[in-house]
């Protein structure tokens, strides 16, 4: 055999050796990122009490639905986890099958969809996740409207808002609490306007490795990632909800219409629900979807309740309905 035409077998080979993990994955779940809600240690859960293979995904939720409506004719993915806006187009967009896994009568309305089509397993609470050390000695920002002083240029950043869950999440609550509606986008427009002329920076990715590292000292994030951090990492972590306000906001899961793997997704999406998989959620600082009592050992580490009441939970039916002009005008005028 020529050495270029060995060359190319070998390549062959490796590139298939490389392909064969996904292939031989028992149930394939897109956007379930291991430095994402501590689906690391969920992963490892569902592999040994299930004993099903579950690889780790690091697309976001618009990355997650687009893959799975471009392979709609043969899927490849089982489960589809998503910020609850993109459940609600991943519904609308035929790309889901209903499925009420057990424990889902125990999930408040309001964070499932009725038939079955996707349901919440967990919810955070959006903010500032602040890498103390990496501000420089400035003090920690409190404020929305902090963060578009001069103090902070270079030093904040927020998930893209058309494409990712938490970036459009952090526009809207960025946007009631400076006066705005589901009607009215304007004030989040003009906030992203200042923080684009303070040198924002606007990353696709969850960006928790970023913050750790001190490379991006501000994120808006949840409090599950900024409590994680502050209680496992290296380092001087803070997590603030804005003097303004902000909003909760819930994941769900969905199986995908004609799963490959359906049967095993299903004990999966079980198993998320389930009173293990939902303390599993718990360690990672989440609030769970069923009403389980939190932990003291965990209660003890989240901000105080007094805290807590500035964030409010909104209508994200509504908020889905209005998420295209919101893209729109910021795609025009922002980015």
């Amino acid at each position: 055999m020529k050495p270029s035409r060995l060359l190319f077998a070998i390549s062959a080979l490796a590139l298939t050796a490389i392909a064969q993990p996904a292939r031989a994955a028992d149930v394939i779940c897109y956007n379930c990122p291991p430095e994402w809600a501590d689906w690391a240690s969920m992963i490892k859960a569902v592999k040994a009490d299930l004993a099903i293979d579950m690889p780790h995904d690091n697309k976001n939720s618009g990355q997650a639905l687009a893959q799975i409506l471009a392979e709609k004719a043969n899927p490849v993915g089982d489960i589809g986890y998503f910020g609850v806006t993109f459940g609600m187009k991943a519904k609308a967009q035929d790309a889901l099958e209903p499925y009420k896994p057990a424990g889902f009568d125990q999930v408040d309305a309001g964070l499932k969809d009725a038939d079955g089509y996707w349901t919440t397993i967990h919810s955070g609470t959006l903010g500032f996740f602040v890498n103390k050390d990496a501000l420089g000695g400035k003090p920690v920002p409190k404020c929305w409207k902090d963060l578009t002083k001069p103090d902070y240029k270079g030093m904040v950043g927020y998930l893209d808002p058309t494409s990712a869950a938490v970036g459009y999440v952090g526009a809207v609550a960025a946007n009631l609490a400076l006066g705005g509606s589901d009607q009215d986008f304007g004030p989040a427009i003009a906030f992203f306007k200042d923080l684009k002329k303070n040198d924002a920076m606007v990353p696709k990715q969850t960006s928790y490795a970023r913050v750790v590292s001190g490379e991006m000292p501000i994120l808006f994030d949840y409090d599950f990632n900024a409590y994680r951090a502050k209680y496992s990492e290296k380092g001087n972590f803070e997590f603030v909800i804005p003097c303004e306000g902000t909003v909760v906001f819930p994941y769900v899961v969905g199986l995908v219409k004609n799963a490959p793997h359906k049967d095993k997704a299903k004990k999966v999406m079980d198993y998320l629900l389930s009173d293990k998989g939902q303390a599993i959620w718990t360690n990672a600082y989440l609030r769970p979807a069923r009403k389980i009592d939190l932990p003291e050992a965990v209660k003890a580490k989240f901000l105080p309740d007094s805290e807590y009441a500035r964030a409010k939970s909104v209508d994200w039916g509504k908020m889905e309905l209005a998420q295209k002009g919101f893209s729109d005008r910021y795609l025009a005028e922002v980015r």
